[in-house]
């Protein structure tokens, strides 16, 4: 078998708002708690899954979306009144990217992680 990413640890000062946050935003449920963790799980069966720690640095999460999908995804964190920019660093406030011919846009969860969605790849489409 290939390899393949499975999971990812995302600490969090509250794992069950945090998940519930972002599967807000991504239009996903959250999974039902599994140990010590709350899982968010995307369509590529990838989860996020949620800790509780009071002891970290922040993560960079992207998203490889649909049109349709940036589309309520974007609504919903101007719904929510979320910052939003067109850049990693936080440059071009309330802006999404066209980079590589789509759209994109980075926004903090509650635990100022930066989460990007986007709907192009980087370097485009192969």
């Amino acid at each position: 078998m290939p390899v393949q990413l499975d999971h990812i640890i995302v600490p969090a000062r509250d794992k069950q708002a945090s998940a519930q946050f972002l599967a807000r935003i991504l239009g996903v449920e959250t999974g039902p708690p599994t140990g010590p963790f709350v899982p968010v799980t995307t369509s590529n069966g990838v989860t996020l899954d949620f800790m509780d720690s009071d002891d970290f640095r922040w993560h960079h999460c992207a998203f490889l979306v649909t049109e349709e999908e940036f589309d309520g995804i974007f609504a919903r964190i101007k719904e929510e009144g979320i910052p939003y920019y067109a850049n990693p660093d936080h440059s071009g406030a309330g802006e999404i990217n066209r980079r590589d011919g789509g759209r994109g846009v980075y926004f903090e969860d509650p635990n100022g992680h930066n989460m990007e969605v986007l709907t192009v790849p980087y370097g485009g489409w192969k």
